[in-house]
């Protein structure tokens, strides 16, 4: 079964310097009907004004995915934590017992796009910590290349809770396909382009649960991005 979440019905918060779009509820958005899929919590897609971004703020208990699109994502966090995100890169931060971070454009010209994302973890209290990674665009190209595991699988950043997150790059008229083990359930996420998932179409920015699927078969309709989760 495939449940579509369209793009133009996420909730929307636009605060001048920040566009941001909640897959699930967030902040001042809520929808008891969109609480997050399994241990998904959150997927916003952020949009941050040269010079602009996120002060000092405190999270615990979550495991806190980044990935940019477009620019620069500056990062710093109490573990000592900090550097310069970019395309092609993705960070880790474990919240654990409790992180104060900070995020802002590393550009003073231009616009930074990306996602965030929150698992919620496989056990409270953890020790905070922080990853950072270059996975190059090519080994996403035309595959799924995993990106997060738990136990750093395939030398994907680690992840403390029973998920998978894979990205892949398309082009038009090219698949991908992905097993889901029994009682596994996943989500993709079209960050550009469309594909159609299992036959039915998804366009970018918009999201889709599976259940109850064995396998997956995704295709590009035109050139896309897309997030696969791999979910317990």
């Amino acid at each position: 079964m495939i449940t579509i979440r369209k793009s133009k019905e996420r909730g929307t918060g636009r605060h001048g310097w920040l566009t941001s779009h909640h897959t699930f509820s967030f902040a001042n958005y809520y929808d008891e009907k969109h609480m997050g899929f399994r241990d998904l919590r959150v997927i916003n897609e952020d949009t941050v004004e040269a010079g602009r971004g996120f002060g000092a703020h405190q999270h615990d208990n979550m495991e806190i995915i980044s990935i940019v699109m477009e620019g620069a994502l500056a990062h710093r966090d109490s573990t000592g934590g900090e550097g310069v995100l970019r395309r092609g890169e993705v960070q880790r931060m474990s919240a654990g017992t409790g992180v104060v971070h900070s995020e802002f454009n590393g550009s003073e010209t231009e616009p930074v796009h990306f996602f965030q994302i929150w698992i919620l973890p496989g056990q409270r209290g953890i020790e905070p910590g922080y990853e950072q990674k270059m996975f190059p665009l090519d080994e996403r190209r035309g595959r799924l290349r995993l990106l997060v595991a738990p136990g750093a699988e395939d030398g994907a950043l680690e992840i403390h809770q029973d998920a998978k997150l894979y990205g892949a790059i398309l082009d038009k008229g090219q698949t991908v396909r992905h097993a889901l083990a029994p009682k596994r359930g996943a989500w993709v996420q079209v960050a550009s382009g469309a594909v159609d998932v299992n036959g039915q179409r998804l366009n970018a920015g918009d999201g889709a649960a599976i259940e109850n699927e064995s396998s997956l078969e995704i295709t590009a309709a035109d050139s896309s991005e897309i997030l696969l989760f791999d979910l317990r």
